[in-house]
């Protein structure tokens, strides 16, 4: 029994300790762009990541959006560049009437979700901005 106990402890701590990879979060208003920025309270966080990412972050439509992301800082410096966690492990959030919602694009013509910015790649139309709560099926943070 003890060692069952054990084991299922161990595989708890070890999943958490590997989805959470040791990123951070921060939370502020998006400044888009070509070269986004976080306004947080304690000053503007200048923001990088992976191309899809910064892609994402330079939508206009996200503009003082109250944003939270997932990543670590590039370096020990103060007001060294915060990097972003890459696309595929959904970490751009906003927050609207108190809930945690994920960015994503939807085309309202072919019913078609994607994650970043552009036309559709079916019918060519513009998506639209679509914040959609993060399900159980979504969570990323532990893919390979």
């Amino acid at each position: 029994m003890l060692r069952r106990t054990f084991t299922t402890s161990l595989a708890a701590f070890v999943g958490q300790a590997y989805a959470t990879n040791g990123s951070q979060s921060i939370r502020g208003k998006l400044a888009p762009g070509p070269k986004p920025t976080l306004l947080t309270p304690a000053g503007p966080i200048t923001l990088t990541g992976d191309a899809g990412t910064l892609f994402v972050l330079g939508d206009l439509r996200l503009k003082d959006l109250d944003v939270e992301l997932l990543g670590q800082p590039a370096s020990a410096e103060p007001g060294a560049p915060f990097q972003i966690q890459p696309l595929h492990k959904r970490a751009v959030f906003v927050y609207k009437a108190g809930k945690r919602l994920m960015v994503t694009y939807w085309c309202e013509v072919c019913s078609i979700r994607t994650f970043t910015p552009g036309v559709c790649m079916c019918c060519q139309d513009e998506t639209a901005v679509d914040f959609k709560e993060r399900l159980e099926s979504d969570d990323l943070s532990t893919a390979k």
